[in-house]
């Protein structure tokens, strides 16, 4: 685990994450990826300066006694703009954003209600690995906190993405939840 201003953040695989630098820096996405992105596992095609939004909001939660949810960090980290809670964005998507079983940079994992977890869940994809892992940056799965770039890996006997399974410490993936896709940061009711 690393501390940072913005409180604990699950490191992936054991690898640092820039993320101080990232939340004040308001221009960040506009420049070149430097080689200190690379180093520190910064994804190639995460919109930054939405994650540093995304990143402050966070911080003025905490420091205000609030709690951090994965809706509103989910919203200002991809843009898009579903509001209630984590299990009614996946039907709140239709007609208005592309949805799909195949993981994109900036989509929205929407994770189904569960007895554990009624309220759903939602986190955005900062990188594709491979046809069945993703990186994902969310908030509320450890209760108050932000995890950034966290392994999770497609277990459906389809390769569709409908079950998965997240990498909560290093090295171990929890149980098995059930996905209904990914909702896509293009509007199709524009």
């Amino acid at each position: 685990m690393t501390m940072t201003a913005f409180g604990t953040f699950s490191k992936p695989l054991g690898l640092s994450l820039l993320v101080v630098g990232l939340a004040f820096t308001s221009a960040c996405s506009k420049q070149p990826r430097t080689k200190a992105d690379i180093v520190y596992g910064i994804p190639d095609g995460v919109d930054l300066d939405k994650r540093a939004f995304a990143l402050r909001e966070v911080k003025v939660l905490q420091n205000a006694g609030r709690r951090v949810w994965c809706v509103p960090f989910a919203r200002n980290a991809s843009g898009i703009q579903i509001r209630g809670d984590a299990h009614t964005w996946w039907a709140s998507a239709k007609g208005v954003y592309d949805r799909g079983s195949k993981p994109r940079v900036g989509s929205v994992m929407s994770f189904k209600s569960t007895s554990g977890m009624s309220l759903g869940h939602v986190a955005m994809v900062s990188k594709v690995v491979s046809e069945r892992e993703v990186l994902i940056d969310h908030a509320n799965w450890s209760r108050n906190k932000v995890s950034l770039g966290m392994s999770v890996i497609d277990v459906s006997d389809k390769g569709d993405w409908s079950r998965v399974r997240v990498m909560s410490n290093p090295g171990s993936y929890g149980k098995v939840y059930p996905v209904n896709g990914f909702i896509h940061a293009d509007r199709i009711d524009a």
